[in-house]
């Protein structure tokens, strides 16, 4: 493995760590400072001014970008599996903090999305580098 490759792979975990982190401690803020309930339209607007749900927003507007760059070279085959771990790990937040009840067929669909993100971000690698250079240096030879 040349430099760049490794480079661009430490890239690309770091990557999908902020990601993960970023959507899980996100969604956390924003269900954290909702209140039970919103009467009206302008309800929704208020409550983006709460702390909870703002520092939520901005995570979330953390996540997106993150993911947008991450993206930009990683393959969606590749991104959209391993960054689902998340779905994991904001169930177990919202049974740890928030003290939600989480079935054991809810915990049974959970064990399946992780056992997936470990099949998928085993030995796959995260960017087709070489195949995007090889469509460019084809294009380039018409």
């Amino acid at each position: 493995m040349d430099k760049e490759h490794a480079r661009l792979r430490a890239k690309t975990w770091l990557f999908a760590v902020v990601v993960i982190l970023a959507n899980v401690c996100g969604n956390f803020c924003m269900k954290r400072g909702m209140p039970e309930r919103l009467t009206g339209p302008l309800d929704y607007i208020a409550v983006l001014f709460r702390p909870w749900v703002s520092l939520g927003v901005l995570l979330l507007i953390l996540w997106m970008l993150a993911r947008m760059a991450l993206l930009s070279w990683a393959d969606l085959s590749y991104v959209l599996p391993v960054t689902s771990i998340g779905y994991a790990l904001a169930a177990l937040a919202g049974s740890v903090f928030l003290h939600e009840q989480i079935s054991a067929r809810r915990w049974a669909g959970i064990a399946l999305i992780v056992a997936g993100v470990a099949l998928v971000s085993g030995r796959s690698a995260p960017n087709t580098i070489r195949a995007k250079t090889a469509a460019a240096g084809a294009e380039g030879a018409r």
